[in-house]
């Protein structure tokens, strides 16, 4: 008999009762005795005879927590998450107990003292030997229960089985394909190897809000996709769509200024030339791509790539939702012809492929890149096939590399040298800019940036393409590196020439080098160096905006065009096509006329490269002026200035930065005054002010020695 109970069961039964998690019976609640082991010897073996049917079991009653929770939603939990270590000890016996005593006595306590061989529930028979109680008590409490994840009041243990498909390992001339352990998770079902991997993926789930497990969620489950509208254009999306599996399609609704300004950009360009055609080639719910389709019309035709199948056919279904046509490989589906006569806006072509693939094999007029992370591995196929005075538009989310977060990886993906400035957002935008520049010149092509956006998590290029290598050329001038003081942040790009220079550090307006020994200046890059804006096309873009009443990405729109003349606002004329509705149509298009005439002269005037942050460079010890007040009295000094996008307290001027801060102590009041009204004080003279500024610099240095040296 002791090799009938340690004899395997059948594949179909083995399955059932490695999902079969039965819930503990209450202590209150009396469990039936179990058979005489008199009756059990002398029942029939599966070999002899068929065993008789058992009589059913009275269902166990379930715990106050999960006495709402129905059996199909139970039945998704997997049997290494459990509440008490108990119910892995009962769950052992009750896999043994189908083939011998059935499952009214595998619940019973007193099986658990008896002598007879036990298998691991969470292990396979290979890994761990059936063996006694006892034993199989110890190995799963200092095992499994000892190092699991705990999470409202359930454990997670580590689980042994074959759960996680594992790639096969050579080793000499033979395969060997080893189990690894791994958690299930209790929310998404995911498994995960490490402890302290699951206690992170298990945070992240807390932190959004996803405290409720799957499997109890599963009793009030919502609808399978919800409907959500943008921009007058519906879409329907996943239950999960802000925290995605693999094959999940993402929506990220903070990207909503970031698709407003591309839709300018491209209705800016559909002005130029009619009709285009555009690629998203990220289609993901095709938001984006539709809401070009939409308000563009017969201005643009539009494709939509993505490369995973649930996308693809989610994208479909918005197209029809929108009342669009959709084209498959040149081929019009059956439910189109059907919209077409409701009357259809127009039609969008659906691809699943590879992004590559498709920008070598057709030529474009408007790319748009927005992948997840870097760009970079898709600049090459953009530049092949874009067609002449065409744009190219990057969106790059990896913000930890480009904003010093990640040096390395920034040294992997853009192969270029950066550190943590006060101007680090347009020093991102730059490193995006030098990229997608090399990509253009290595196929014979030049660029023109239109413009750089950085925000808080996306950076965003635009440029428009010229082709010839005369172009180039000229674009691979503008590749340059940068030499920037660690001590006071001054900054500079290096002078073109063949020569080697033997102190590169004379080339910084500042005196650090020669009062302090050692290095202070390092060398970042290469950037690209010249001007992020093109006047011209932004006013045209601003023109977009109103028309098609995009409320809020125009005050952004207007701080570029302030920034890229380097004027206060109010010297700026951009608030002329404000009365658009009053002008009338034929205004309007004369305005856009005398824009795009004026385009080349704006492009011309370059604006200063960086930045300086006022808070940054305060005098210690004195109260600072307005921000306002301090862009006049800048401007009143004779420099060009402006604020700027990337940072709210940012300062765009081609001052100095000696004659920034001489000016700036000059216009501040001491602390101690208290309420003194702002003013500049007369009684300090010109040397003084250099003084207290050479003295801040040297304050500063000193109190940062010792993180720097």
């Amino acid at each position: 008999m002791e090799n009938m109970a340690e004899e395997e069961l059948p594949p179909q039964e083995e399955e059932e009762a490695q999902v079969r998690v039965p819930t503990p019976a209450p202590d209150s609640a009396p469990v039936p005795a179990p058979a005489a082991d008199s009756a059990l010897d002398s029942a029939p073996t599966p070999d002899s005879a068929p065993a008789p049917a058992l009589a059913p079991a009275p269902a166990p009653a379930l715990s106050p927590s999960l006495a709402s929770v129905p059996e199909e939603a139970e039945s998704k939990r997997h049997i290494s998450i459990q509440r008490r270590l108990a119910d892995l000890e009962k769950l052992a016996l009750v896999t043994e107990g189908d083939d011998d005593d059935g499952p009214a006595s595998s619940l019973n306590s007193e099986n658990l003292g008896t002598e007879k061989s036990h298998t691991c529930p969470l292990c396979p028979k290979e890994k761990f030997r059936a063996c006694s109680s006892q034993k199989l008590r110890r190995h799963l409490q200092n095992l499994h229960w000892k190092i699991s994840v705990e999470f409202e009041g359930y454990r997670m243990c580590i689980c042994h089985l074959a759960c996680r498909p594992v790639k096969p390992t050579i080793v000499g001339e033979q395969i060997s394909s080893k189990l690894g352990a791994h958690y299930h998770c209790i929310i998404c079902s995911a498994t995960i190897t490490r402890r302290t991997d699951m206690l992170g993926h298990v945070k992240r789930h807390v932190n959004k809000g996803e405290t409720k497990s799957r499997y109890i969620a599963a009793s009030t489950a919502k609808s399978s996709n919800e409907i959500l509208k943008e921009a007058d254009t519906d879409i329907q999306v996943g239950p999960n769509y802000s925290i995605p599996q693999k094959t999940d399609s993402y929506f990220n609704p903070k990207m909503k200024l970031n698709r407003q300004i591309i839709f300018c950009t491209l209705a800016a360009l559909a002005e130029e030339r009619k009709p285009l055609e555009c690629l998203d080639a990220f289609g993901a719910t095709g938001i984006m791509g539709l809401q070009w389709a939409k308000h563009l019309g017969n201005a643009v035709k539009v494709t939509i790539n993505d490369l995973n199948e649930n996308s693809v056919t989610l994208i479909q279904k918005n197209c029809h939702l929108n009342k669009l046509k959709v084209v498959v490989d040149s081929e019009e589906k059956e439910e189109g012809d059907a919209l077409e006569e409701d009357g259809t806006l127009g039609d969008i072509q659906v691809t699943r492929m590879d992004a590559n693939v498709l920008m070598h094999l057709r030529s474009f007029d408007f790319i748009h890149l927005d992948p997840f992370g870097t760009s970079v591995n898709y600049l090459d196929s953009a530049f092949r096939n874009v067609r002449n005075l065409g744009i190219v538009s990057v969106t790059s989310t990896d913000i930890s590399s480009l904003y010093a977060k990640a040096q390395h990886v920034a040294r992997r993906h853009y192969g270029c040298n950066i550190v943590r400035t006060e101007y680090y957002k347009e020093l991102a935008a730059r490193i995006v800019v030098a990229a997608v520049a090399r990509a253009a010149a290595r196929c014979n092509k030049g660029i023109e940036v239109l413009f750089a956006v950085a925000l808080e998590h996306f950076v965003l290029v635009v440029v428009r393409v010229l082709r010839g290598p005369t172009s180039a050329d000229e674009t691979a001038k503008k590749i340059q590196y940068l030499i920037h003081c660690q001590w006071c942040e001054e900054r500079i790009f290096q002078k073109d020439g063949n020569m080697v220079e033997e102190n590169p550090y004379r080339q910084l307006p500042c005196n650090c080098h020669g009062s302090m020994p050692g290095k202070t200046a390092i060398e970042l890059g290469p950037l690209w160096s010249s001007s992020l804006f093109n006047t011209g096309f932004l006013k045209r873009m601003l023109l977009e905006s109103l028309h098609h009443g995009l409320d809020d990405v125009q005050p952004l729109i207007k701080t570029l065009i302030f920034e890229s003349e380097c004027t206060p606002q109010s010297q700026c004329s951009v608030h002329a096509p404000s009365n658009l509705n009053k002008q009338g149509k034929r205004k309007s298009s004369e305005m856009i006329i005398n824009t795009a005439k004026k385009q080349k002269t704006d492009a011309s005037a370059v604006h200063p490269p960086f930045y300086y942050n006022i808070h940054r460079h305060s005098i210690k010890g004195m109260n600072m002026p307005k921000l306002k007040k301090f862009l006049c009295c800048l401007s009143q000094a004779g420099f060009r200035v402006s604020r700027t996008h990337f940072d709210p307290m940012g300062i765009r001027t081609d001052a100095p930065l000696m004659q920034f801060k001489s000016i700036l102590l000059k216009y501040s009041t001491p602390t101690y005054t208290g309420g003194q009204s702002e003013g500049p004080m007369q009684s300090v003279s010109e040397d003084t002010v250099a003084d207290r500024v050479e003295m801040s610099v040297a304050d500063k240095a000193e109190a940062s020695g010792c993180r720097r040296w």
